[in-house]
């Protein structure tokens, strides 16, 4: 197995996130545009553009970076003690990061202003509470293949989101680099920088009880021979 220096991995994984969050607001812009008003629509295209990006993209820097592009799996990684604690804040530094430089590479697109704070509003208790549940399933999606199947980590990611854009409130975000550079784009897509904090407390809660929970389930010696 080659085994690729921090800068790599750093540069890999500011780079997957450029390209999802670029896909995340540029789909959405372009749904939207096409959709002519049909909420429903627009977020199906949104939908099955982000799914299948993440497939891409996984594939892609999985054996790279190990692709989490997301500061919830690595936090959720590193609790599980399957990532360096001294390498967390620097992937999550290139994450949030690359999320921003996404949101340029996005509104560049569509002849947008470089950024623009979003005023969609996306609060209250039912989806916070939505956004638990979406990051937890997402880490629970990841620590699970990672352990049984790990090449089917791609294609069971990119369809749980695809699954939790349509089943949650909240249109699960999941990630909280994302999140953040989502605040900075005044799309269908978008949310309120007010939101944002709320937002990744929920996210952080279900990335820590879905390492925790599968900690419990995954713990050797808890199985029948």
């Amino acid at each position: 197995m080659i085994v690729f220096d921090l800068r790599r991995r750093l540069f890999s994984e500011a780079l997957g996130t450029a390209l999802l969050v670029a896909t995340v607001i540029g789909s959405g812009i372009m749904a939207s545009m096409l959709a002519s008003g049909n909420d429903a629509i627009a977020l199906l295209g949104n939908t099955v553009a982000t799914g299948a990006i993440l497939v891409v993209l996984i594939l892609i820097f999985g054996p790279i970076s190990g692709a989490h592009f997301n500061p919830a799996v690595t936090l959720a990684l590193t609790v599980r003690r399957m990532f360096p604690a001294n390498e967390t804040a620097p992937y999550i530094l290139a994450q949030i990061i690359g999320g921003l430089l996404g949101v340029l590479v996005a509104h560049f697109m569509f002849e947008l202003e470089p950024y623009s704070f979003s005023s969609n509003v996306r609060t209250g208790v039912s989806q916070w509470g939505a956004e638990v549940v979406a990051t937890f399933g997402l880490v629970a999606t990841i620590l699970g293949c990672l352990s049984f199947s790990p090449t089917s980590t791609p294609y069971a990611v990119g369809l749980f989101i695809t699954a939790g854009y349509w089943f949650t409130s909240s249109t699960s975000f999941a990630n909280p680099a994302v999140t953040i550079a989502r605040s900075f784009s005044d799309t269908f897509t978008g949310i309120r920088p007010l939101d944002v904090p709320s937002f990744i407390l929920a996210e952080l809660v279900g990335a820590i009880l879905a390492a925790l929970v599968f900690a419990w389930i995954l713990k050797p010696g808890s199985h029948d021979d």
